[in-house]
């Protein structure tokens, strides 16, 4: 599937998102030169981790028959000195940190918990965004 992004003209960085049937409008927040008519595309990127970690628990839970009531997922993104990183190779720069709190109902004991929580970071999105990206761009016309 082919997704299209393309101002819309609405605002100064208003865009309109086509994803097959589905049409959203994505923006900048007012602090930074926009209208705040849509999500930034940091919430764009923080929503497809919190969906994709919220149905892979959905679908892992039902294959195993785990009695998991419902999923939320709340997240948020920050830049950060990797100096505050322990994991960071330039601690001179900054680097994003994405922090994901899951919460889990139902009557699920600890092992249940604890193999959810890996199998959240199983997730499609969660394995992309902490694997190598090779990104193509090409330009037309």
């Amino acid at each position: 599937m082919e997704i299209i992004v393309r101002e819309n003209g609405d605002g100064k960085y208003e865009q309109q998102i086509v994803i097959g049937d589905h049409v959203l409008t994505g923006d900048e927040p007012v602090a930074s030169g926009g209208k705040d008519a849509g999500p930034s595309p940091y919430d764009f990127l923080l929503a497809a981790l919190g969906t994709c970690t919220s149905i892979t628990l959905r679908m892992y839970a039902d294959l195993k028959k785990i009695p998991l009531i419902k999923v939320t997922v709340k997240l948020k993104h920050e830049k950060i000195h990797a100096e505050d990183c322990a994991q960071c190779e330039n601690t001179n720069a900054k680097v994003d940190h994405i922090e994901r709190i899951i919460e889990l109902q139902g009557d699920l004991s600890q092992e249940q918990r604890s193999k959810l929580l890996e199998i959240a970071n199983k997730c499609p999105v969660h394995q992309t965004l902490t694997s190598k990206v090779l990104i193509t761009t090409l330009l037309i016309k």
